[in-house]
């Protein structure tokens, strides 16, 4: 059976137990039980198609807070590490000329349904630089390809996208920014056209999925990103993704995943 929202399909539950003992019984090893850490994804990285001009989703150490910062502020929320994002304005030969890239998974969510969503969300660094390229809201977001399934449209693809609210803080790490309950949604193409959940009128998380859920066959995910573009420069990064019970670490070194509470 196909496990669900990104569990790496071919771990099992035994060996990620043996994997624990074995590293809590190692002398000054870090325990997968006591970090919270389950294992690694690699099914992670940038999404080709869907990704124009020259911009940068890197694995990365860091950033450890602007000059100045101390505290839980001035490091990646999760390890060491975090997902680093450049994405550039005018910069292509194309209408619009911006870059825009998507740093994701196209295997592990596939076939999940979309209406199983309820914890959606992730930590940013943000600077005082991007407010100034493109305001508070110039924010990375989170995409999830799906096929909507609507009674409404034939259409078989969609992407739900969230846009955040403004990060509470600049030049340093932010909280969680839930993406269930602040910032708004919208869905691309036919689908939101149908749904009235589209660019021009944004809709909450709640209304996303009561518009999706309209009689049909349930939606269901192609693939999960955290993205940028097309529209301002972003120099910045991501860490603690979240999809229901599990937290992506980006780490420089992989993506680990993280059981949450």
């Amino acid at each position: 059976m196909k496990a669900r929202f990104g569990v790496k399909r071919k771990v099992t539950l035994a060996v990620t137990a043996l994997v624990a003992i074995a590293a809590s019984a190692v002398p000054g090893s870090a325990s997968a039980v006591t970090d919270g850490i389950r294992g690694s994804s690699d099914h992670w990285g940038i999404i080709t198609r869907n990704t124009i001009g020259s911009p940068v989703a890197a694995l990365r150490n860091g950033p450890f807070g602007s000059f100045g910062v101390s505290g839980p502020s001035a490091r990646p929320p999760y390890g060491r590490g975090s997902l680093g994002i450049e994405v550039a304005n005018n910069s292509t030969s194309l209408n619009p000329p911006s870059e825009k890239v998507d740093f994701g998974n196209e295997v592990d969510f596939y076939g999940d349904p979309v209406l199983g969503l309820n914890k959606v969300g992730f930590h940013v660094f943000q600077t005082a630089e991007n407010v100034s390229y493109g305001g508070p809201g110039n924010l990375p977001n989170i995409r999830f390809e799906i096929h909507p399934h609507l009674t409404a449209t034939p259409t078989t693809y969609s992407t739900a996208v969230w846009v955040p609210d403004p990060s509470p803080v600049t030049n340093r790490w932010s909280s969680y920014l839930d993406a269930t309950t602040t910032g708004l949604w919208f869905l691309t193409g036919a689908a939101g056209v149908a749904t009235g959940c589209n660019q021009t009128t944004l809709c909450t998380f709640s209304q996303l999925k009561t518009a999706l859920n309209d009689g049909g066959a349930r939606p269901t995910i192609y693939t999960a990103a955290v993205g940028k573009g097309r529209d301002h420069i972003w120099i910045g990064a991501v860490d603690g993704l979240r999809i229901n019970k599990t937290i992506y670490d980006f780490e420089a070194d992989g993506v680990k995943t993280r059981r949450a509470n």
